[in-house]
């Protein structure tokens, strides 16, 4: 089948496709997506060998465990890029003083740490050279970063850790050589050393259907947001109030993002330049630096 003779979504077949996306992950789709949408439904409706977006949602529905394909969906959807290190300044302040405010507060030896929407894994990659370079404050520790998403695609892509071109282009050559290793046969894909993944865990979480972990001490959720309208904004950030650790707890969002109107249950800290939110029961014992 042709790919550009699929049209684009009518707008009665957006408004369907965007509100079964929007009640299976709380992703918003707003009218303006159309295209997008369009052009991102066309991969699925080609393996399928399917030729109009009416038969696929009728695909959909007609299955017997319809949440093999809702998946499916919600993989095509949500596929996005990122890459190492970025929005530097709160790894500056991941390292600088959230982990030594951690490392000297918590008795029981435990770092848990959720990159939430870690996308193709770079993110949580990062934070495993973080904390790698930071191991002394950790003797003895036992380190956990649970890396999850809501995509089958860009968490087999994590595991794979192979990376190249700009998505690695913000690690220094020392952090390059210290935690990567050249793929064979190639000068430009690199694999991400057992250094770093053996802090590693990802797996799948519906934001919105999955249970959350629990005592958690640093959340990453940064970009995520914005897919999410205020009602599952709030949903969202309350979940996290329940998962994070109350006396060691720190909250990244992207740079675009707010907790105003959002959340009363976290209070806003900026630690070097960055976006940073903890439990409101200790900011009055938190003194910024």
């Amino acid at each position: 089948m042709d790919f550009d003779s699929i049209r684009r979504l009518s707008q009665d077949e957006f408004k369907k496709f965007a509100d079964l996306i929007y009640s299976e992950s709380g992703i918003f789709m707003k009218d303006s997506k159309i295209t997008l949408l369009s052009n991102r439904l066309r991969r699925r409706l080609q393996l399928l060998e399917l030729e109009t977006f009416a038969e696929y949602f009728d695909y959909i529905n007609n299955q017997r465990d319809r949440s093999v394909e809702i998946e499916q969906l919600l993989d095509v959807v949500s596929t996005n890029e990122t890459y190492f290190f970025r929005n530097e300044r709160h790894f500056d302040a991941l390292i600088n003083n959230c982990l030594p405010e951690i490392a000297s507060k918590k008795q029981d030896r435990v770092l848990r740490i959720w990159s939430a929407g870690c996308s193709t894994g770079e993110e949580a990659y990062t934070i495993a050279i973080c904390i790698n370079e930071c191991l002394s404050l950790f003797p003895g520790w036992r380190i956990e970063i649970l890396a999850s998403d809501i995509a089958h695609s860009v968490l087999d892509f994590a595991k794979k850790g192979v990376y190249s071109g700009r998505r690695i282009e913000k690690v220094s050559k020392d952090r390059l050589d210290r935690y990567f290793a050249k793929v064979p046969d190639s000068e430009i894909l690199y694999t991400v050393k057992d250094n770093l993944r053996k802090y590693v865990s990802f797996s799948r979480v519906n934001l919105f259907k999955d249970p959350f972990p629990r005592n958690i001490d640093i959340i990453f959720c940064r970009n995520v947001m914005i897919y999410f309208d205020n009602l599952h904004q709030r949903v969202l950030v309350n979940n996290f109030f329940s998962s994070i650790n109350k006396e060691t707890g720190f909250l990244f969002i992207g740079h675009s993002e707010t907790l105003h109107s959002i959340s009363e249950d976290f209070s806003y800290v900026k630690i070097k330049d960055a976006p940073v939110y903890v439990p409101n029961q200790r900011l009055r014992e938190y003194k910024e630096n």
